[in-house]
């Protein structure tokens, strides 16, 4: 980022063209201080505005500024001259007032956007003035990383006299309006930051001004850039970062330490508070025992990555609900139900699964979302026709979801559950219900055994069904 307190000598200001848009003239304004560069563009009736508030508050010379001309400044050599004109008026005002730095010529040429303590002085006026009604409707707040590495450096640095202008414009409102928020979203990009060359997901940011943070959000920005993020620890219960590049859950983990061993880890590297933890849009290929220092998780989440097997969940106690999605899996273990314990709800939806096996002996099981995956054969769900617990299923995108009677054959297995069970997000109607009750009681007269219907299967059992022949298969 651009600060000109540091580099007040190493300031350029140019106007290198001029464009017409509705014939509107703008005169593209390029200013660049050290190595920080970037574009604005202004009106003739802009550089106007300017001029008479530094006339009448900084006692800039009233007629430095290029005349205004009513006819002919359209005029292609008029634009030109005046585009010549203006770059030496700015150059000429700016060598007069850059010690001062009157906030009207900074905000006009973009600092409070692109210069460290002017933009400071931008979120301290929009935090003093807006910051209760901000915290009154959420306490969370997103931030860019602009925004976060000045913050970052102005910790660095004493007080500079720039800032003693106004209260208003007081650093302090900034880290009053961090230490109450108690959800921070942290928000990169891959792009120049407006129209500067500053790549903002190259900046090293650190997060100690944010003391109470329960809910924390990174995406498209490197966890190792980020300072101070393991004093978060004893705050954060949701915790998500997405879309970072992130290849093992240990980067995370032990975010502080340069040597990122887990044989090292000790208790001040546990989140203890830490319930649900969203990885995904990573390229993560193994949940690794650096999973373990964070105990307490609950929901964990994994989607769009490189995972191919469930390790290490045994390391989580209190794991209920796992996002698995769009990552590698093409067959789960038979033992699945001694790694994943107390699990309620389980989402595998497009991976490379042709079985259902293995979510047999899942007895805890709510909820299951195998969708898009390559599960042909109706049979396989005899394999969790029995779970006790299974209320939710989707399997659409399968083969299997082609055949015909699809939703019927899926319900069938679920015996008198069918009715409890919502697949594919729809409960069964009234019709699928009864077509169910007909097949099992005709798979019923060919194993030859005696129906046993109770007061409470009433409802399933609700259609006509035909005298049936036990033990002969004849209708």
């Amino acid at each position: 980022m651009a600060c000109l307190l540091l580099n007040q000598e190493n300031v350029h200001i140019k106007i290198p063209s001029a464009d017409t848009v509705d014939g509107i003239t703008y005169y593209c304004i390029e200013v660049r201080i050290a190595s920080i560069k970037w574009t604005v563009k202004h009106r003739y009736n802009d550089f106007a505005e300017l001029h008479d508030k530094l006339v009448s508050e900084n006692y800039v010379k009233k007629d430095i500024l290029p005349p205004k001309k009513l006819i002919g400044n359209k005029c292609e050599a008029f634009v030109e001259k005046r585009r010549l004109n203006l770059e030496i008026y700015l150059n000429e005002v700016y060598n007069y007032l850059k010690k001062a730095m009157p906030r009207e010529l900074a905000v006009f040429l973009d600092m409070h956007i692109y210069d460290i303590f002017f933009l400071l002085q931008s979120m301290a006026l929009e935090f003093f003035t807006e910051g209760n009604n901000l915290l009154q409707k959420s306490k969370t707040y997103k931030f860019n990383l602009i925004q976060l590495y000045a913050i970052s450096e102005r910790l660095k640095q004493p007080c500079p006299p720039i800032e003693v202008v106004d209260r208003k414009y007081d650093f302090s409102h900034v880290l009053d309006f961090n230490s109450h928020l108690t959800g921070l979203i942290v928000e990169g990009s891959p792009e120049p930051y407006r129209t500067s060359n500053i790549y903002s997901s190259a900046l090293s940011i650190e997060l100690s001004s944010f003391k109470n943070i329960e809910d924390l959000t990174i995406n498209q920005y490197p966890v190792d850039k980020i300072y101070h993020m393991g004093n978060l620890r004893d705050t954060v219960t949701y915790l998500k970062v997405n879309n970072t590049k992130l290849r093992t859950i240990v980067e995370l983990a032990m975010c502080e330490e340069v040597h990122k061993n887990i044989e090292n880890a000790n208790d001040s590297h546990v989140w203890f508070k830490v319930t649900h933890l969203d990885l995904s849009d990573n390229r993560i290929e193994v949940i690794d025992e650096a999973i373990k220092l964070l105990p307490q998780i609950e929901c964990l989440t994994l989607n769009n990555n490189l995972l191919s097997e469930i390790s290490n969940v045994t390391l989580l106690p209190r794991l209920s609900q796992l996002y698995l999605a769009s990552n590698n899996f093409t067959t789960l273990p038979d033992d699945l139900h001694t790694k994943l314990g107390y699990i309620v709800y389980i989402d595998l939806s497009q991976n490379k699964l042709t079985s259902l096996s293995s979510f047999s002996k899942l007895y805890s099981l709510e909820g299951l979302d195998v969708s898009c995956n390559r599960i042909e054969k109706i049979e396989e769900v005899k394999n969790i026709g029995h779970l006790p617990c299974l209320e939710n299923l989707r399997l659409t995108g399968n083969p299997v979801s082609t055949i015909v009677d699809y939703r019927v054959k899926v319900l069938e297995p679920f015996g008198k559950r069918a009715a409890d069970i919502c697949l594919d997000n729809e409960k069964p109607n009234q019709k699928e219900l009864d077509t169910v009750s007909v097949h099992q009681a005709l798979r019923i007269a060919r194993e030859g055994k005696s129906p046993t219907f109770t007061a409470s299967d009433a409802p399933l059992f609700s259609a006509e069904i035909p005298n049936i022949c036990i033990g002969s298969g004849k209708l």
